[in-house]
This record gives C-alpha cells, structure tokens and sequence, in this order.
C-alpha cells in the first residue's frame, strides 16, 4: 500500500479513523461524528506532487453529482468540503464486501450470474431515471447491502444529464476501465445510458466463464477493437452455460447501442424470467464472427467526435460562453470589468453555460511541479482563484465550471478549449502595455485572430 496524504485527526467535525482503501485517484477513511451512529467513510483527493490533474476534475464531478443522488441503490450522501480548505465528500459506508471478492470464486452458475446481474441492473436503471450514467461499472464498485440490494459507487467518471461534463471538456482521452468500458466511450461518447448495459455484459461475461471478454487492453487501440471484433461466444467457453444467458450477455455487448437492451429495466427482467428471453442467433453462436463481417464493422465505422462532448440540441438550447483569466497580469479594475461584461452577457441568455478558464503554462524544457514555493497544488489554488472570482456573479452550480488547462502557450490552451468545447462566445482581458507584449503579441490578440466563436477583449478603464 502506497503511502497517503497525511490528514489532521478531525476534518470539519468528522473524526478520522482507519484508511480502508488508497486509489489511483483518492483515499478512503472511516469517520465518526459526535451523535450520529451511522456507518461512515471520508473520500479524499490525492493532491501529492505528481498526482494526474485528472483526479482533481473527478473529485469535483463526485462533489456535484452525489448530493443530487437518492435511493438504496446510492451510498447516502452527508457532507462535503471544498478545494478552499480540505476537499472531501462523506458518505454512508455500505458494510457489504465489493463484488470484486468473489471473482476469486469464478466461474460462477448461471443462476448466479443472473441474480447478480439482476441486481445491478436494478440500481443502474434508479441511476438513469436520476439523470446519472455512471460510465466505471465494475466489480469494484459495487457493494450489496444486507437484503441483497446493489449499491453503485464511485461517480468521479459520471455524467449527470443537468450538469457540465468536466472530464469530457477537459480532457481529450477517455477515462474508465478498460476491460469494461463501451466502444463508444472510447470514441468520446458519454451521455448514453445503454454504455451502462455494455459494462454489465462485460461484468456477467466475466461471471460466467472467468474470462474477459474484450482481455485488457493497456492502450486505447486495443480497446477501439471492439468496435469491429465481436468476443469468443460464453458457450464456447463454458459449455454448461444455458442459451438464454448467452442471449442475454451478448446482447448487452452488441457494439450498436440501439441492439442492446434499451433500458436496464429490461434486461433485469429477463435475468429474472429466463423462460421468456427470446432466443436469436446469438443464444447459439459458438464461434466469433468471420472475417468479412469484421471487415464490413470496419469499413462501417464513423467519426463520432461531433457528438462526442455536446449534442446539437443542447449547443442550441444553451450558448456555451467562457472567460480567460490571468491572475498574474489581472488587477482587481480588471477582474470586476470582467465580472460586469459577463453579467451583463449572462442576462441576456438565461439559458447560458459560464466556463472559467484559467491556464497553468508548463515548461517545454525542464521538469514542471505540481506544487507552489509553500506546498500547494498548483491546480487547486487556480481552481480556488476562479470560483473566488465567480462568486459576485452568484451562479448556481450548474450554470458555472471552472478549469485549470494546462500548456506551454497560454494562448493555444485557450483555443484549443474552445474548438473542442464548442464554445459560443469567449471573454479575456487585455494585458496593460509592455516590452513583453510589444515583441511576442499579446494572447488576447492570438486568441481574437484564432478563435472559432466570437470573442470580446476587456480592457480597463483608464490610461495603461
């Protein structure tokens, strides 16, 4: 076990127990609370030099996403921190062990495998009726609770209908786990419930025959295979599965989302009535597909990258607007010139996203730390930054993100936001005059020249 962040005995009022668990992206605690018996757990970022900015991002979308959640199929949400002090969400501690405990006892009987995945299409079909896909089912995240109900956990890789989808905007690879992930998320895709379905039938696959379906891929290559490369056939390798499972599990892996289960309401009630699958070619294939079906997939395969981070209903029911700022050259006439353009812009579209932008440069030719002179995150004290200067505008959370974007030129990270961001309108303040500016051009001018949407320059008022 790697060693974690070290954290005071008391975070807010929750006592700090024992660590249950350290992630590639945050650590888990026990925590009591003076008068409340319940079961708890603290989930911490890690914040550690070196650390994937990626973890900082997922946090927030967890912070977002899990007091919006409700129902036996959710941990109970009961507290938050933010990145201002000492970030972290409490919840309730579900007392079952993970799934992942019993792939030690793999292959499972079929009967088994249906009830399990039963279970979890269950708790998937509470989630997308709350507007959630979860995009990380695997066996370590889920729990069951004493009566045998599913719990889902871990939505750091979550897209919430109702709310901005920050790793999709902020990053350009696809987050998940591979041997489970659905082909379209690896195209970008992440707002299809049916990809949910997918991982299931990637989680019974394994169940029953203790096998992989797909193996698992290091790169993202190997995971786009299978868009076009069907899985060996449960039955061919374990005989003893019946039909109607195999019907079902490879339905849940049909590369189209439109052959899967339209609902995961559906496939439960066929892993709960099995006399009633309708059986097609699929509950006796023994063998993959052939060659020229595989080649026909390939050939077929389309560019799904514009509708990989906003479908056109959602661009025309709500401009995208964003606003560049930079601290270092940014006075505070020029931080509320900002604040005052944007009101004014937000006023007139209701319906108007606010992206705030903020860019840590990287260095092209030394190595770049993730701390600052007095050991903080860089990325987190620009995250603070930015919500500090937001929160005059009083935005709710939905309407409002904030991203820390990182490169080498300031100017290019802010335009390479905004083309893969479909950004409607951008805003950036103009820096005072200066030798620097005068013979490298200044990143407002770069941006105004390059950007693909309409952009407006604020200056300050009075002599520069």
């Amino acid at each position: 076990m790697t060693e974690g962040p070290v954290l005071p005995r008391s975070i807010q009022g929750f006592e700090v127990g024992q660590v249950l668990h350290e992630g590639g992206m945050a650590v888990l605690m026990s925590v009591t609370r003076p008068g409340d018996d319940l079961p708890m757990l603290m989930k911490v970022p890690r914040l550690r030099e070196g650390e994937d900015p990626a973890a900082i991002v997922s946090f927030e979308m967890e912070q977002m996403i899990m007091p919006r959640l409700s129902g036996p199929h959710v941990p109970r949400f009961i507290a938050l921190g933010g990145f201002e002090a000492e970030p972290f969400i409490v919840m309730e501690r579900i007392q079952g062990a993970p799934l992942s405990v019993r792939l030690r006892d793999l292959p499972l009987p079929a009967e088994e495998v249906a009830h399990i995945g039963a279970a979890v299409a269950d708790a998937l079909d509470a989630l997308h009726h709350q507007h959630v896909v979860h995009l990380d089912v695997k066996p370590a995240n889920i729990l069951f609770r004493e009566d045998g109900t599913a719990v889902l956990v871990d939505y750091g890789l979550a897209h919430h209908e109702q709310l901005p989808d920050l790793m999709a905007e902020e990053f350009r690879l696809p987050y998940g786990t591979t041997p489970y992930m659905a082909p379209e998320q690896a195209l970008g895709i992440r707002n299809d419930p049916r990809s949910d379905i997918f991982s299931l039938g990637a989680l019974m696959y394994q169940l029953a025959t203790a096998d992989l379906p797909f193996g698992e891929p290091q790169h993202l290559k190997g995971v786009k295979r299978r868009l076009w490369r069907d899985p060996v056939p449960p039955r061919r390798r374990r005989s003893n599965i019946p039909p109607w499972l195999q019907e079902a599990i490879l339905r849940c892996l049909e590369v189209d989302p439109d052959a899967r289960y339209p609902t995961a309401a559906q496939l439960a009630f066929d892993l709960r009535h099995p006399e009633e699958v309708s059986l097609t070619h699929r509950a006796g294939k023994m063998r993959r597909d052939g060659f020229l079906t595989v080649m026909r997939r390939r050939l077929r395969q389309r560019d799904p990258q514009h509708r990989a981070f906003a479908t056109a209903r959602q661009v025309q029911a709500a401009p995208i607007l964003a606003v560049a700022l930079d601290f270092g050259e940014m006075s505070e006439e020029l931080a509320e010139a900002l604040r005052n353009q944007m009101q004014k812009m937000l006023g007139s579209r209701p319906g108007a996203r606010l992206a705030c932008l903020n860019v840590l440069k990287s260095n092209l030719l030394s190595i770049d730390t993730t701390l600052d002179d007095q050991g903080r995150n860089r990325h987190v004290q620009r995250l603070v930054e930015l919500r500090h200067w937001a929160r005059p505008l009083g935005l709710p959370e939905a309407r409002v993100t904030f991203h820390v974007l990182e490169g080498a030129d300031a100017a290019d990270a802010i335009l390479g936001y905004a083309r893969a961001n479909r950004v409607d309108h951008l805003v950036l303040g103009a820096r005072a005059s200066s030798l620097q500016r005068r013979l490298l051009g200044s990143v407002s001018g770069k941006v105004a020249a390059e950007a693909p949407c309409s952009v407006t320059v604020v200056r300050r008022r009075g002599p520069e």
